[in-house]
């Protein structure tokens, strides 16, 4: 791995240290466009349960906890700064028993089967060890019938080709890509 790409990744893919808490500055800024955007095609029902994957400084959490506004929003972030920004960032919600951050791996995540109505993960799949085995997995935890949007920022080195195999791999349905001009999403169901 080059210098260059080693420091993004401390900053952005996995964000450890001072350049993970810069770069958590950053997405915060970054990401929120999206993120609303992506959550806004997720269609959020306010008692829905919802989990976001690679979640952050917790923007995206923020703005779920919001939409299920009684019911509850989990986040599994692998960067031990994120949850500490988004855990700051989301105190209230913590404290009300609406949010629950955790450091884990979107390869195991520790949720019983169809634990959730939704998922949501912007700006992380790229960096992923294995898409198509990290999306099993959160199929595995969402209910039939149940939406995932994957939302990428223009900046995100996620090209567009290759989503919906891995989606449609993962056993999804019904999948779709769409774009504006600040990034894109793929929309896809559990059946």
């Amino acid at each position: 791995m080059t210098i260059g790409k080693s420091i993004l990744m401390r900053m952005f893919g996995r964000p450890k240290g001072s350049l993970g808490r810069v770069g958590g500055i950053i997405m915060a800024r970054m990401n929120r466009k999206v993120a609303a955007w992506a959550i806004d095609l997720l269609g959020v029902h306010p008692s829905d349960r919802v989990l976001e994957v690679g979640f952050g400084p917790g923007v995206g959490i923020q703005l779920l906890a919001e939409s299920a506004s009684s019911g509850r929003v989990v986040g599994v972030d692998h960067s031990k700064d994120m949850v500490g920004q988004a855990t700051v960032r989301n105190a209230k919600a913590i404290k009300a028993g609406r949010v629950d951050l955790r450091q884990g791996s979107v390869e195991r995540l520790p949720f019983e089967d169809e634990s959730f109505n939704s998922a949501l993960a912007v700006n992380s799949m790229q960096v992923w060890p294995d898409a198509v085995a990290g999306l099993r997995e959160i199929r595995r935890v969402m209910k039939t019938g149940g939406r995932i949007v994957l939302a990428f920022t223009r900046h995100s080195g996620q090209p567009k080709s290759g989503l919906t195999d891995a989606l449609t791999a993962a056993s999804f349905t019904g999948v779709r890509v769409t774009e504006t001009d600040d990034g894109f999403c793929a929309l896809a169901t559990k059946p």
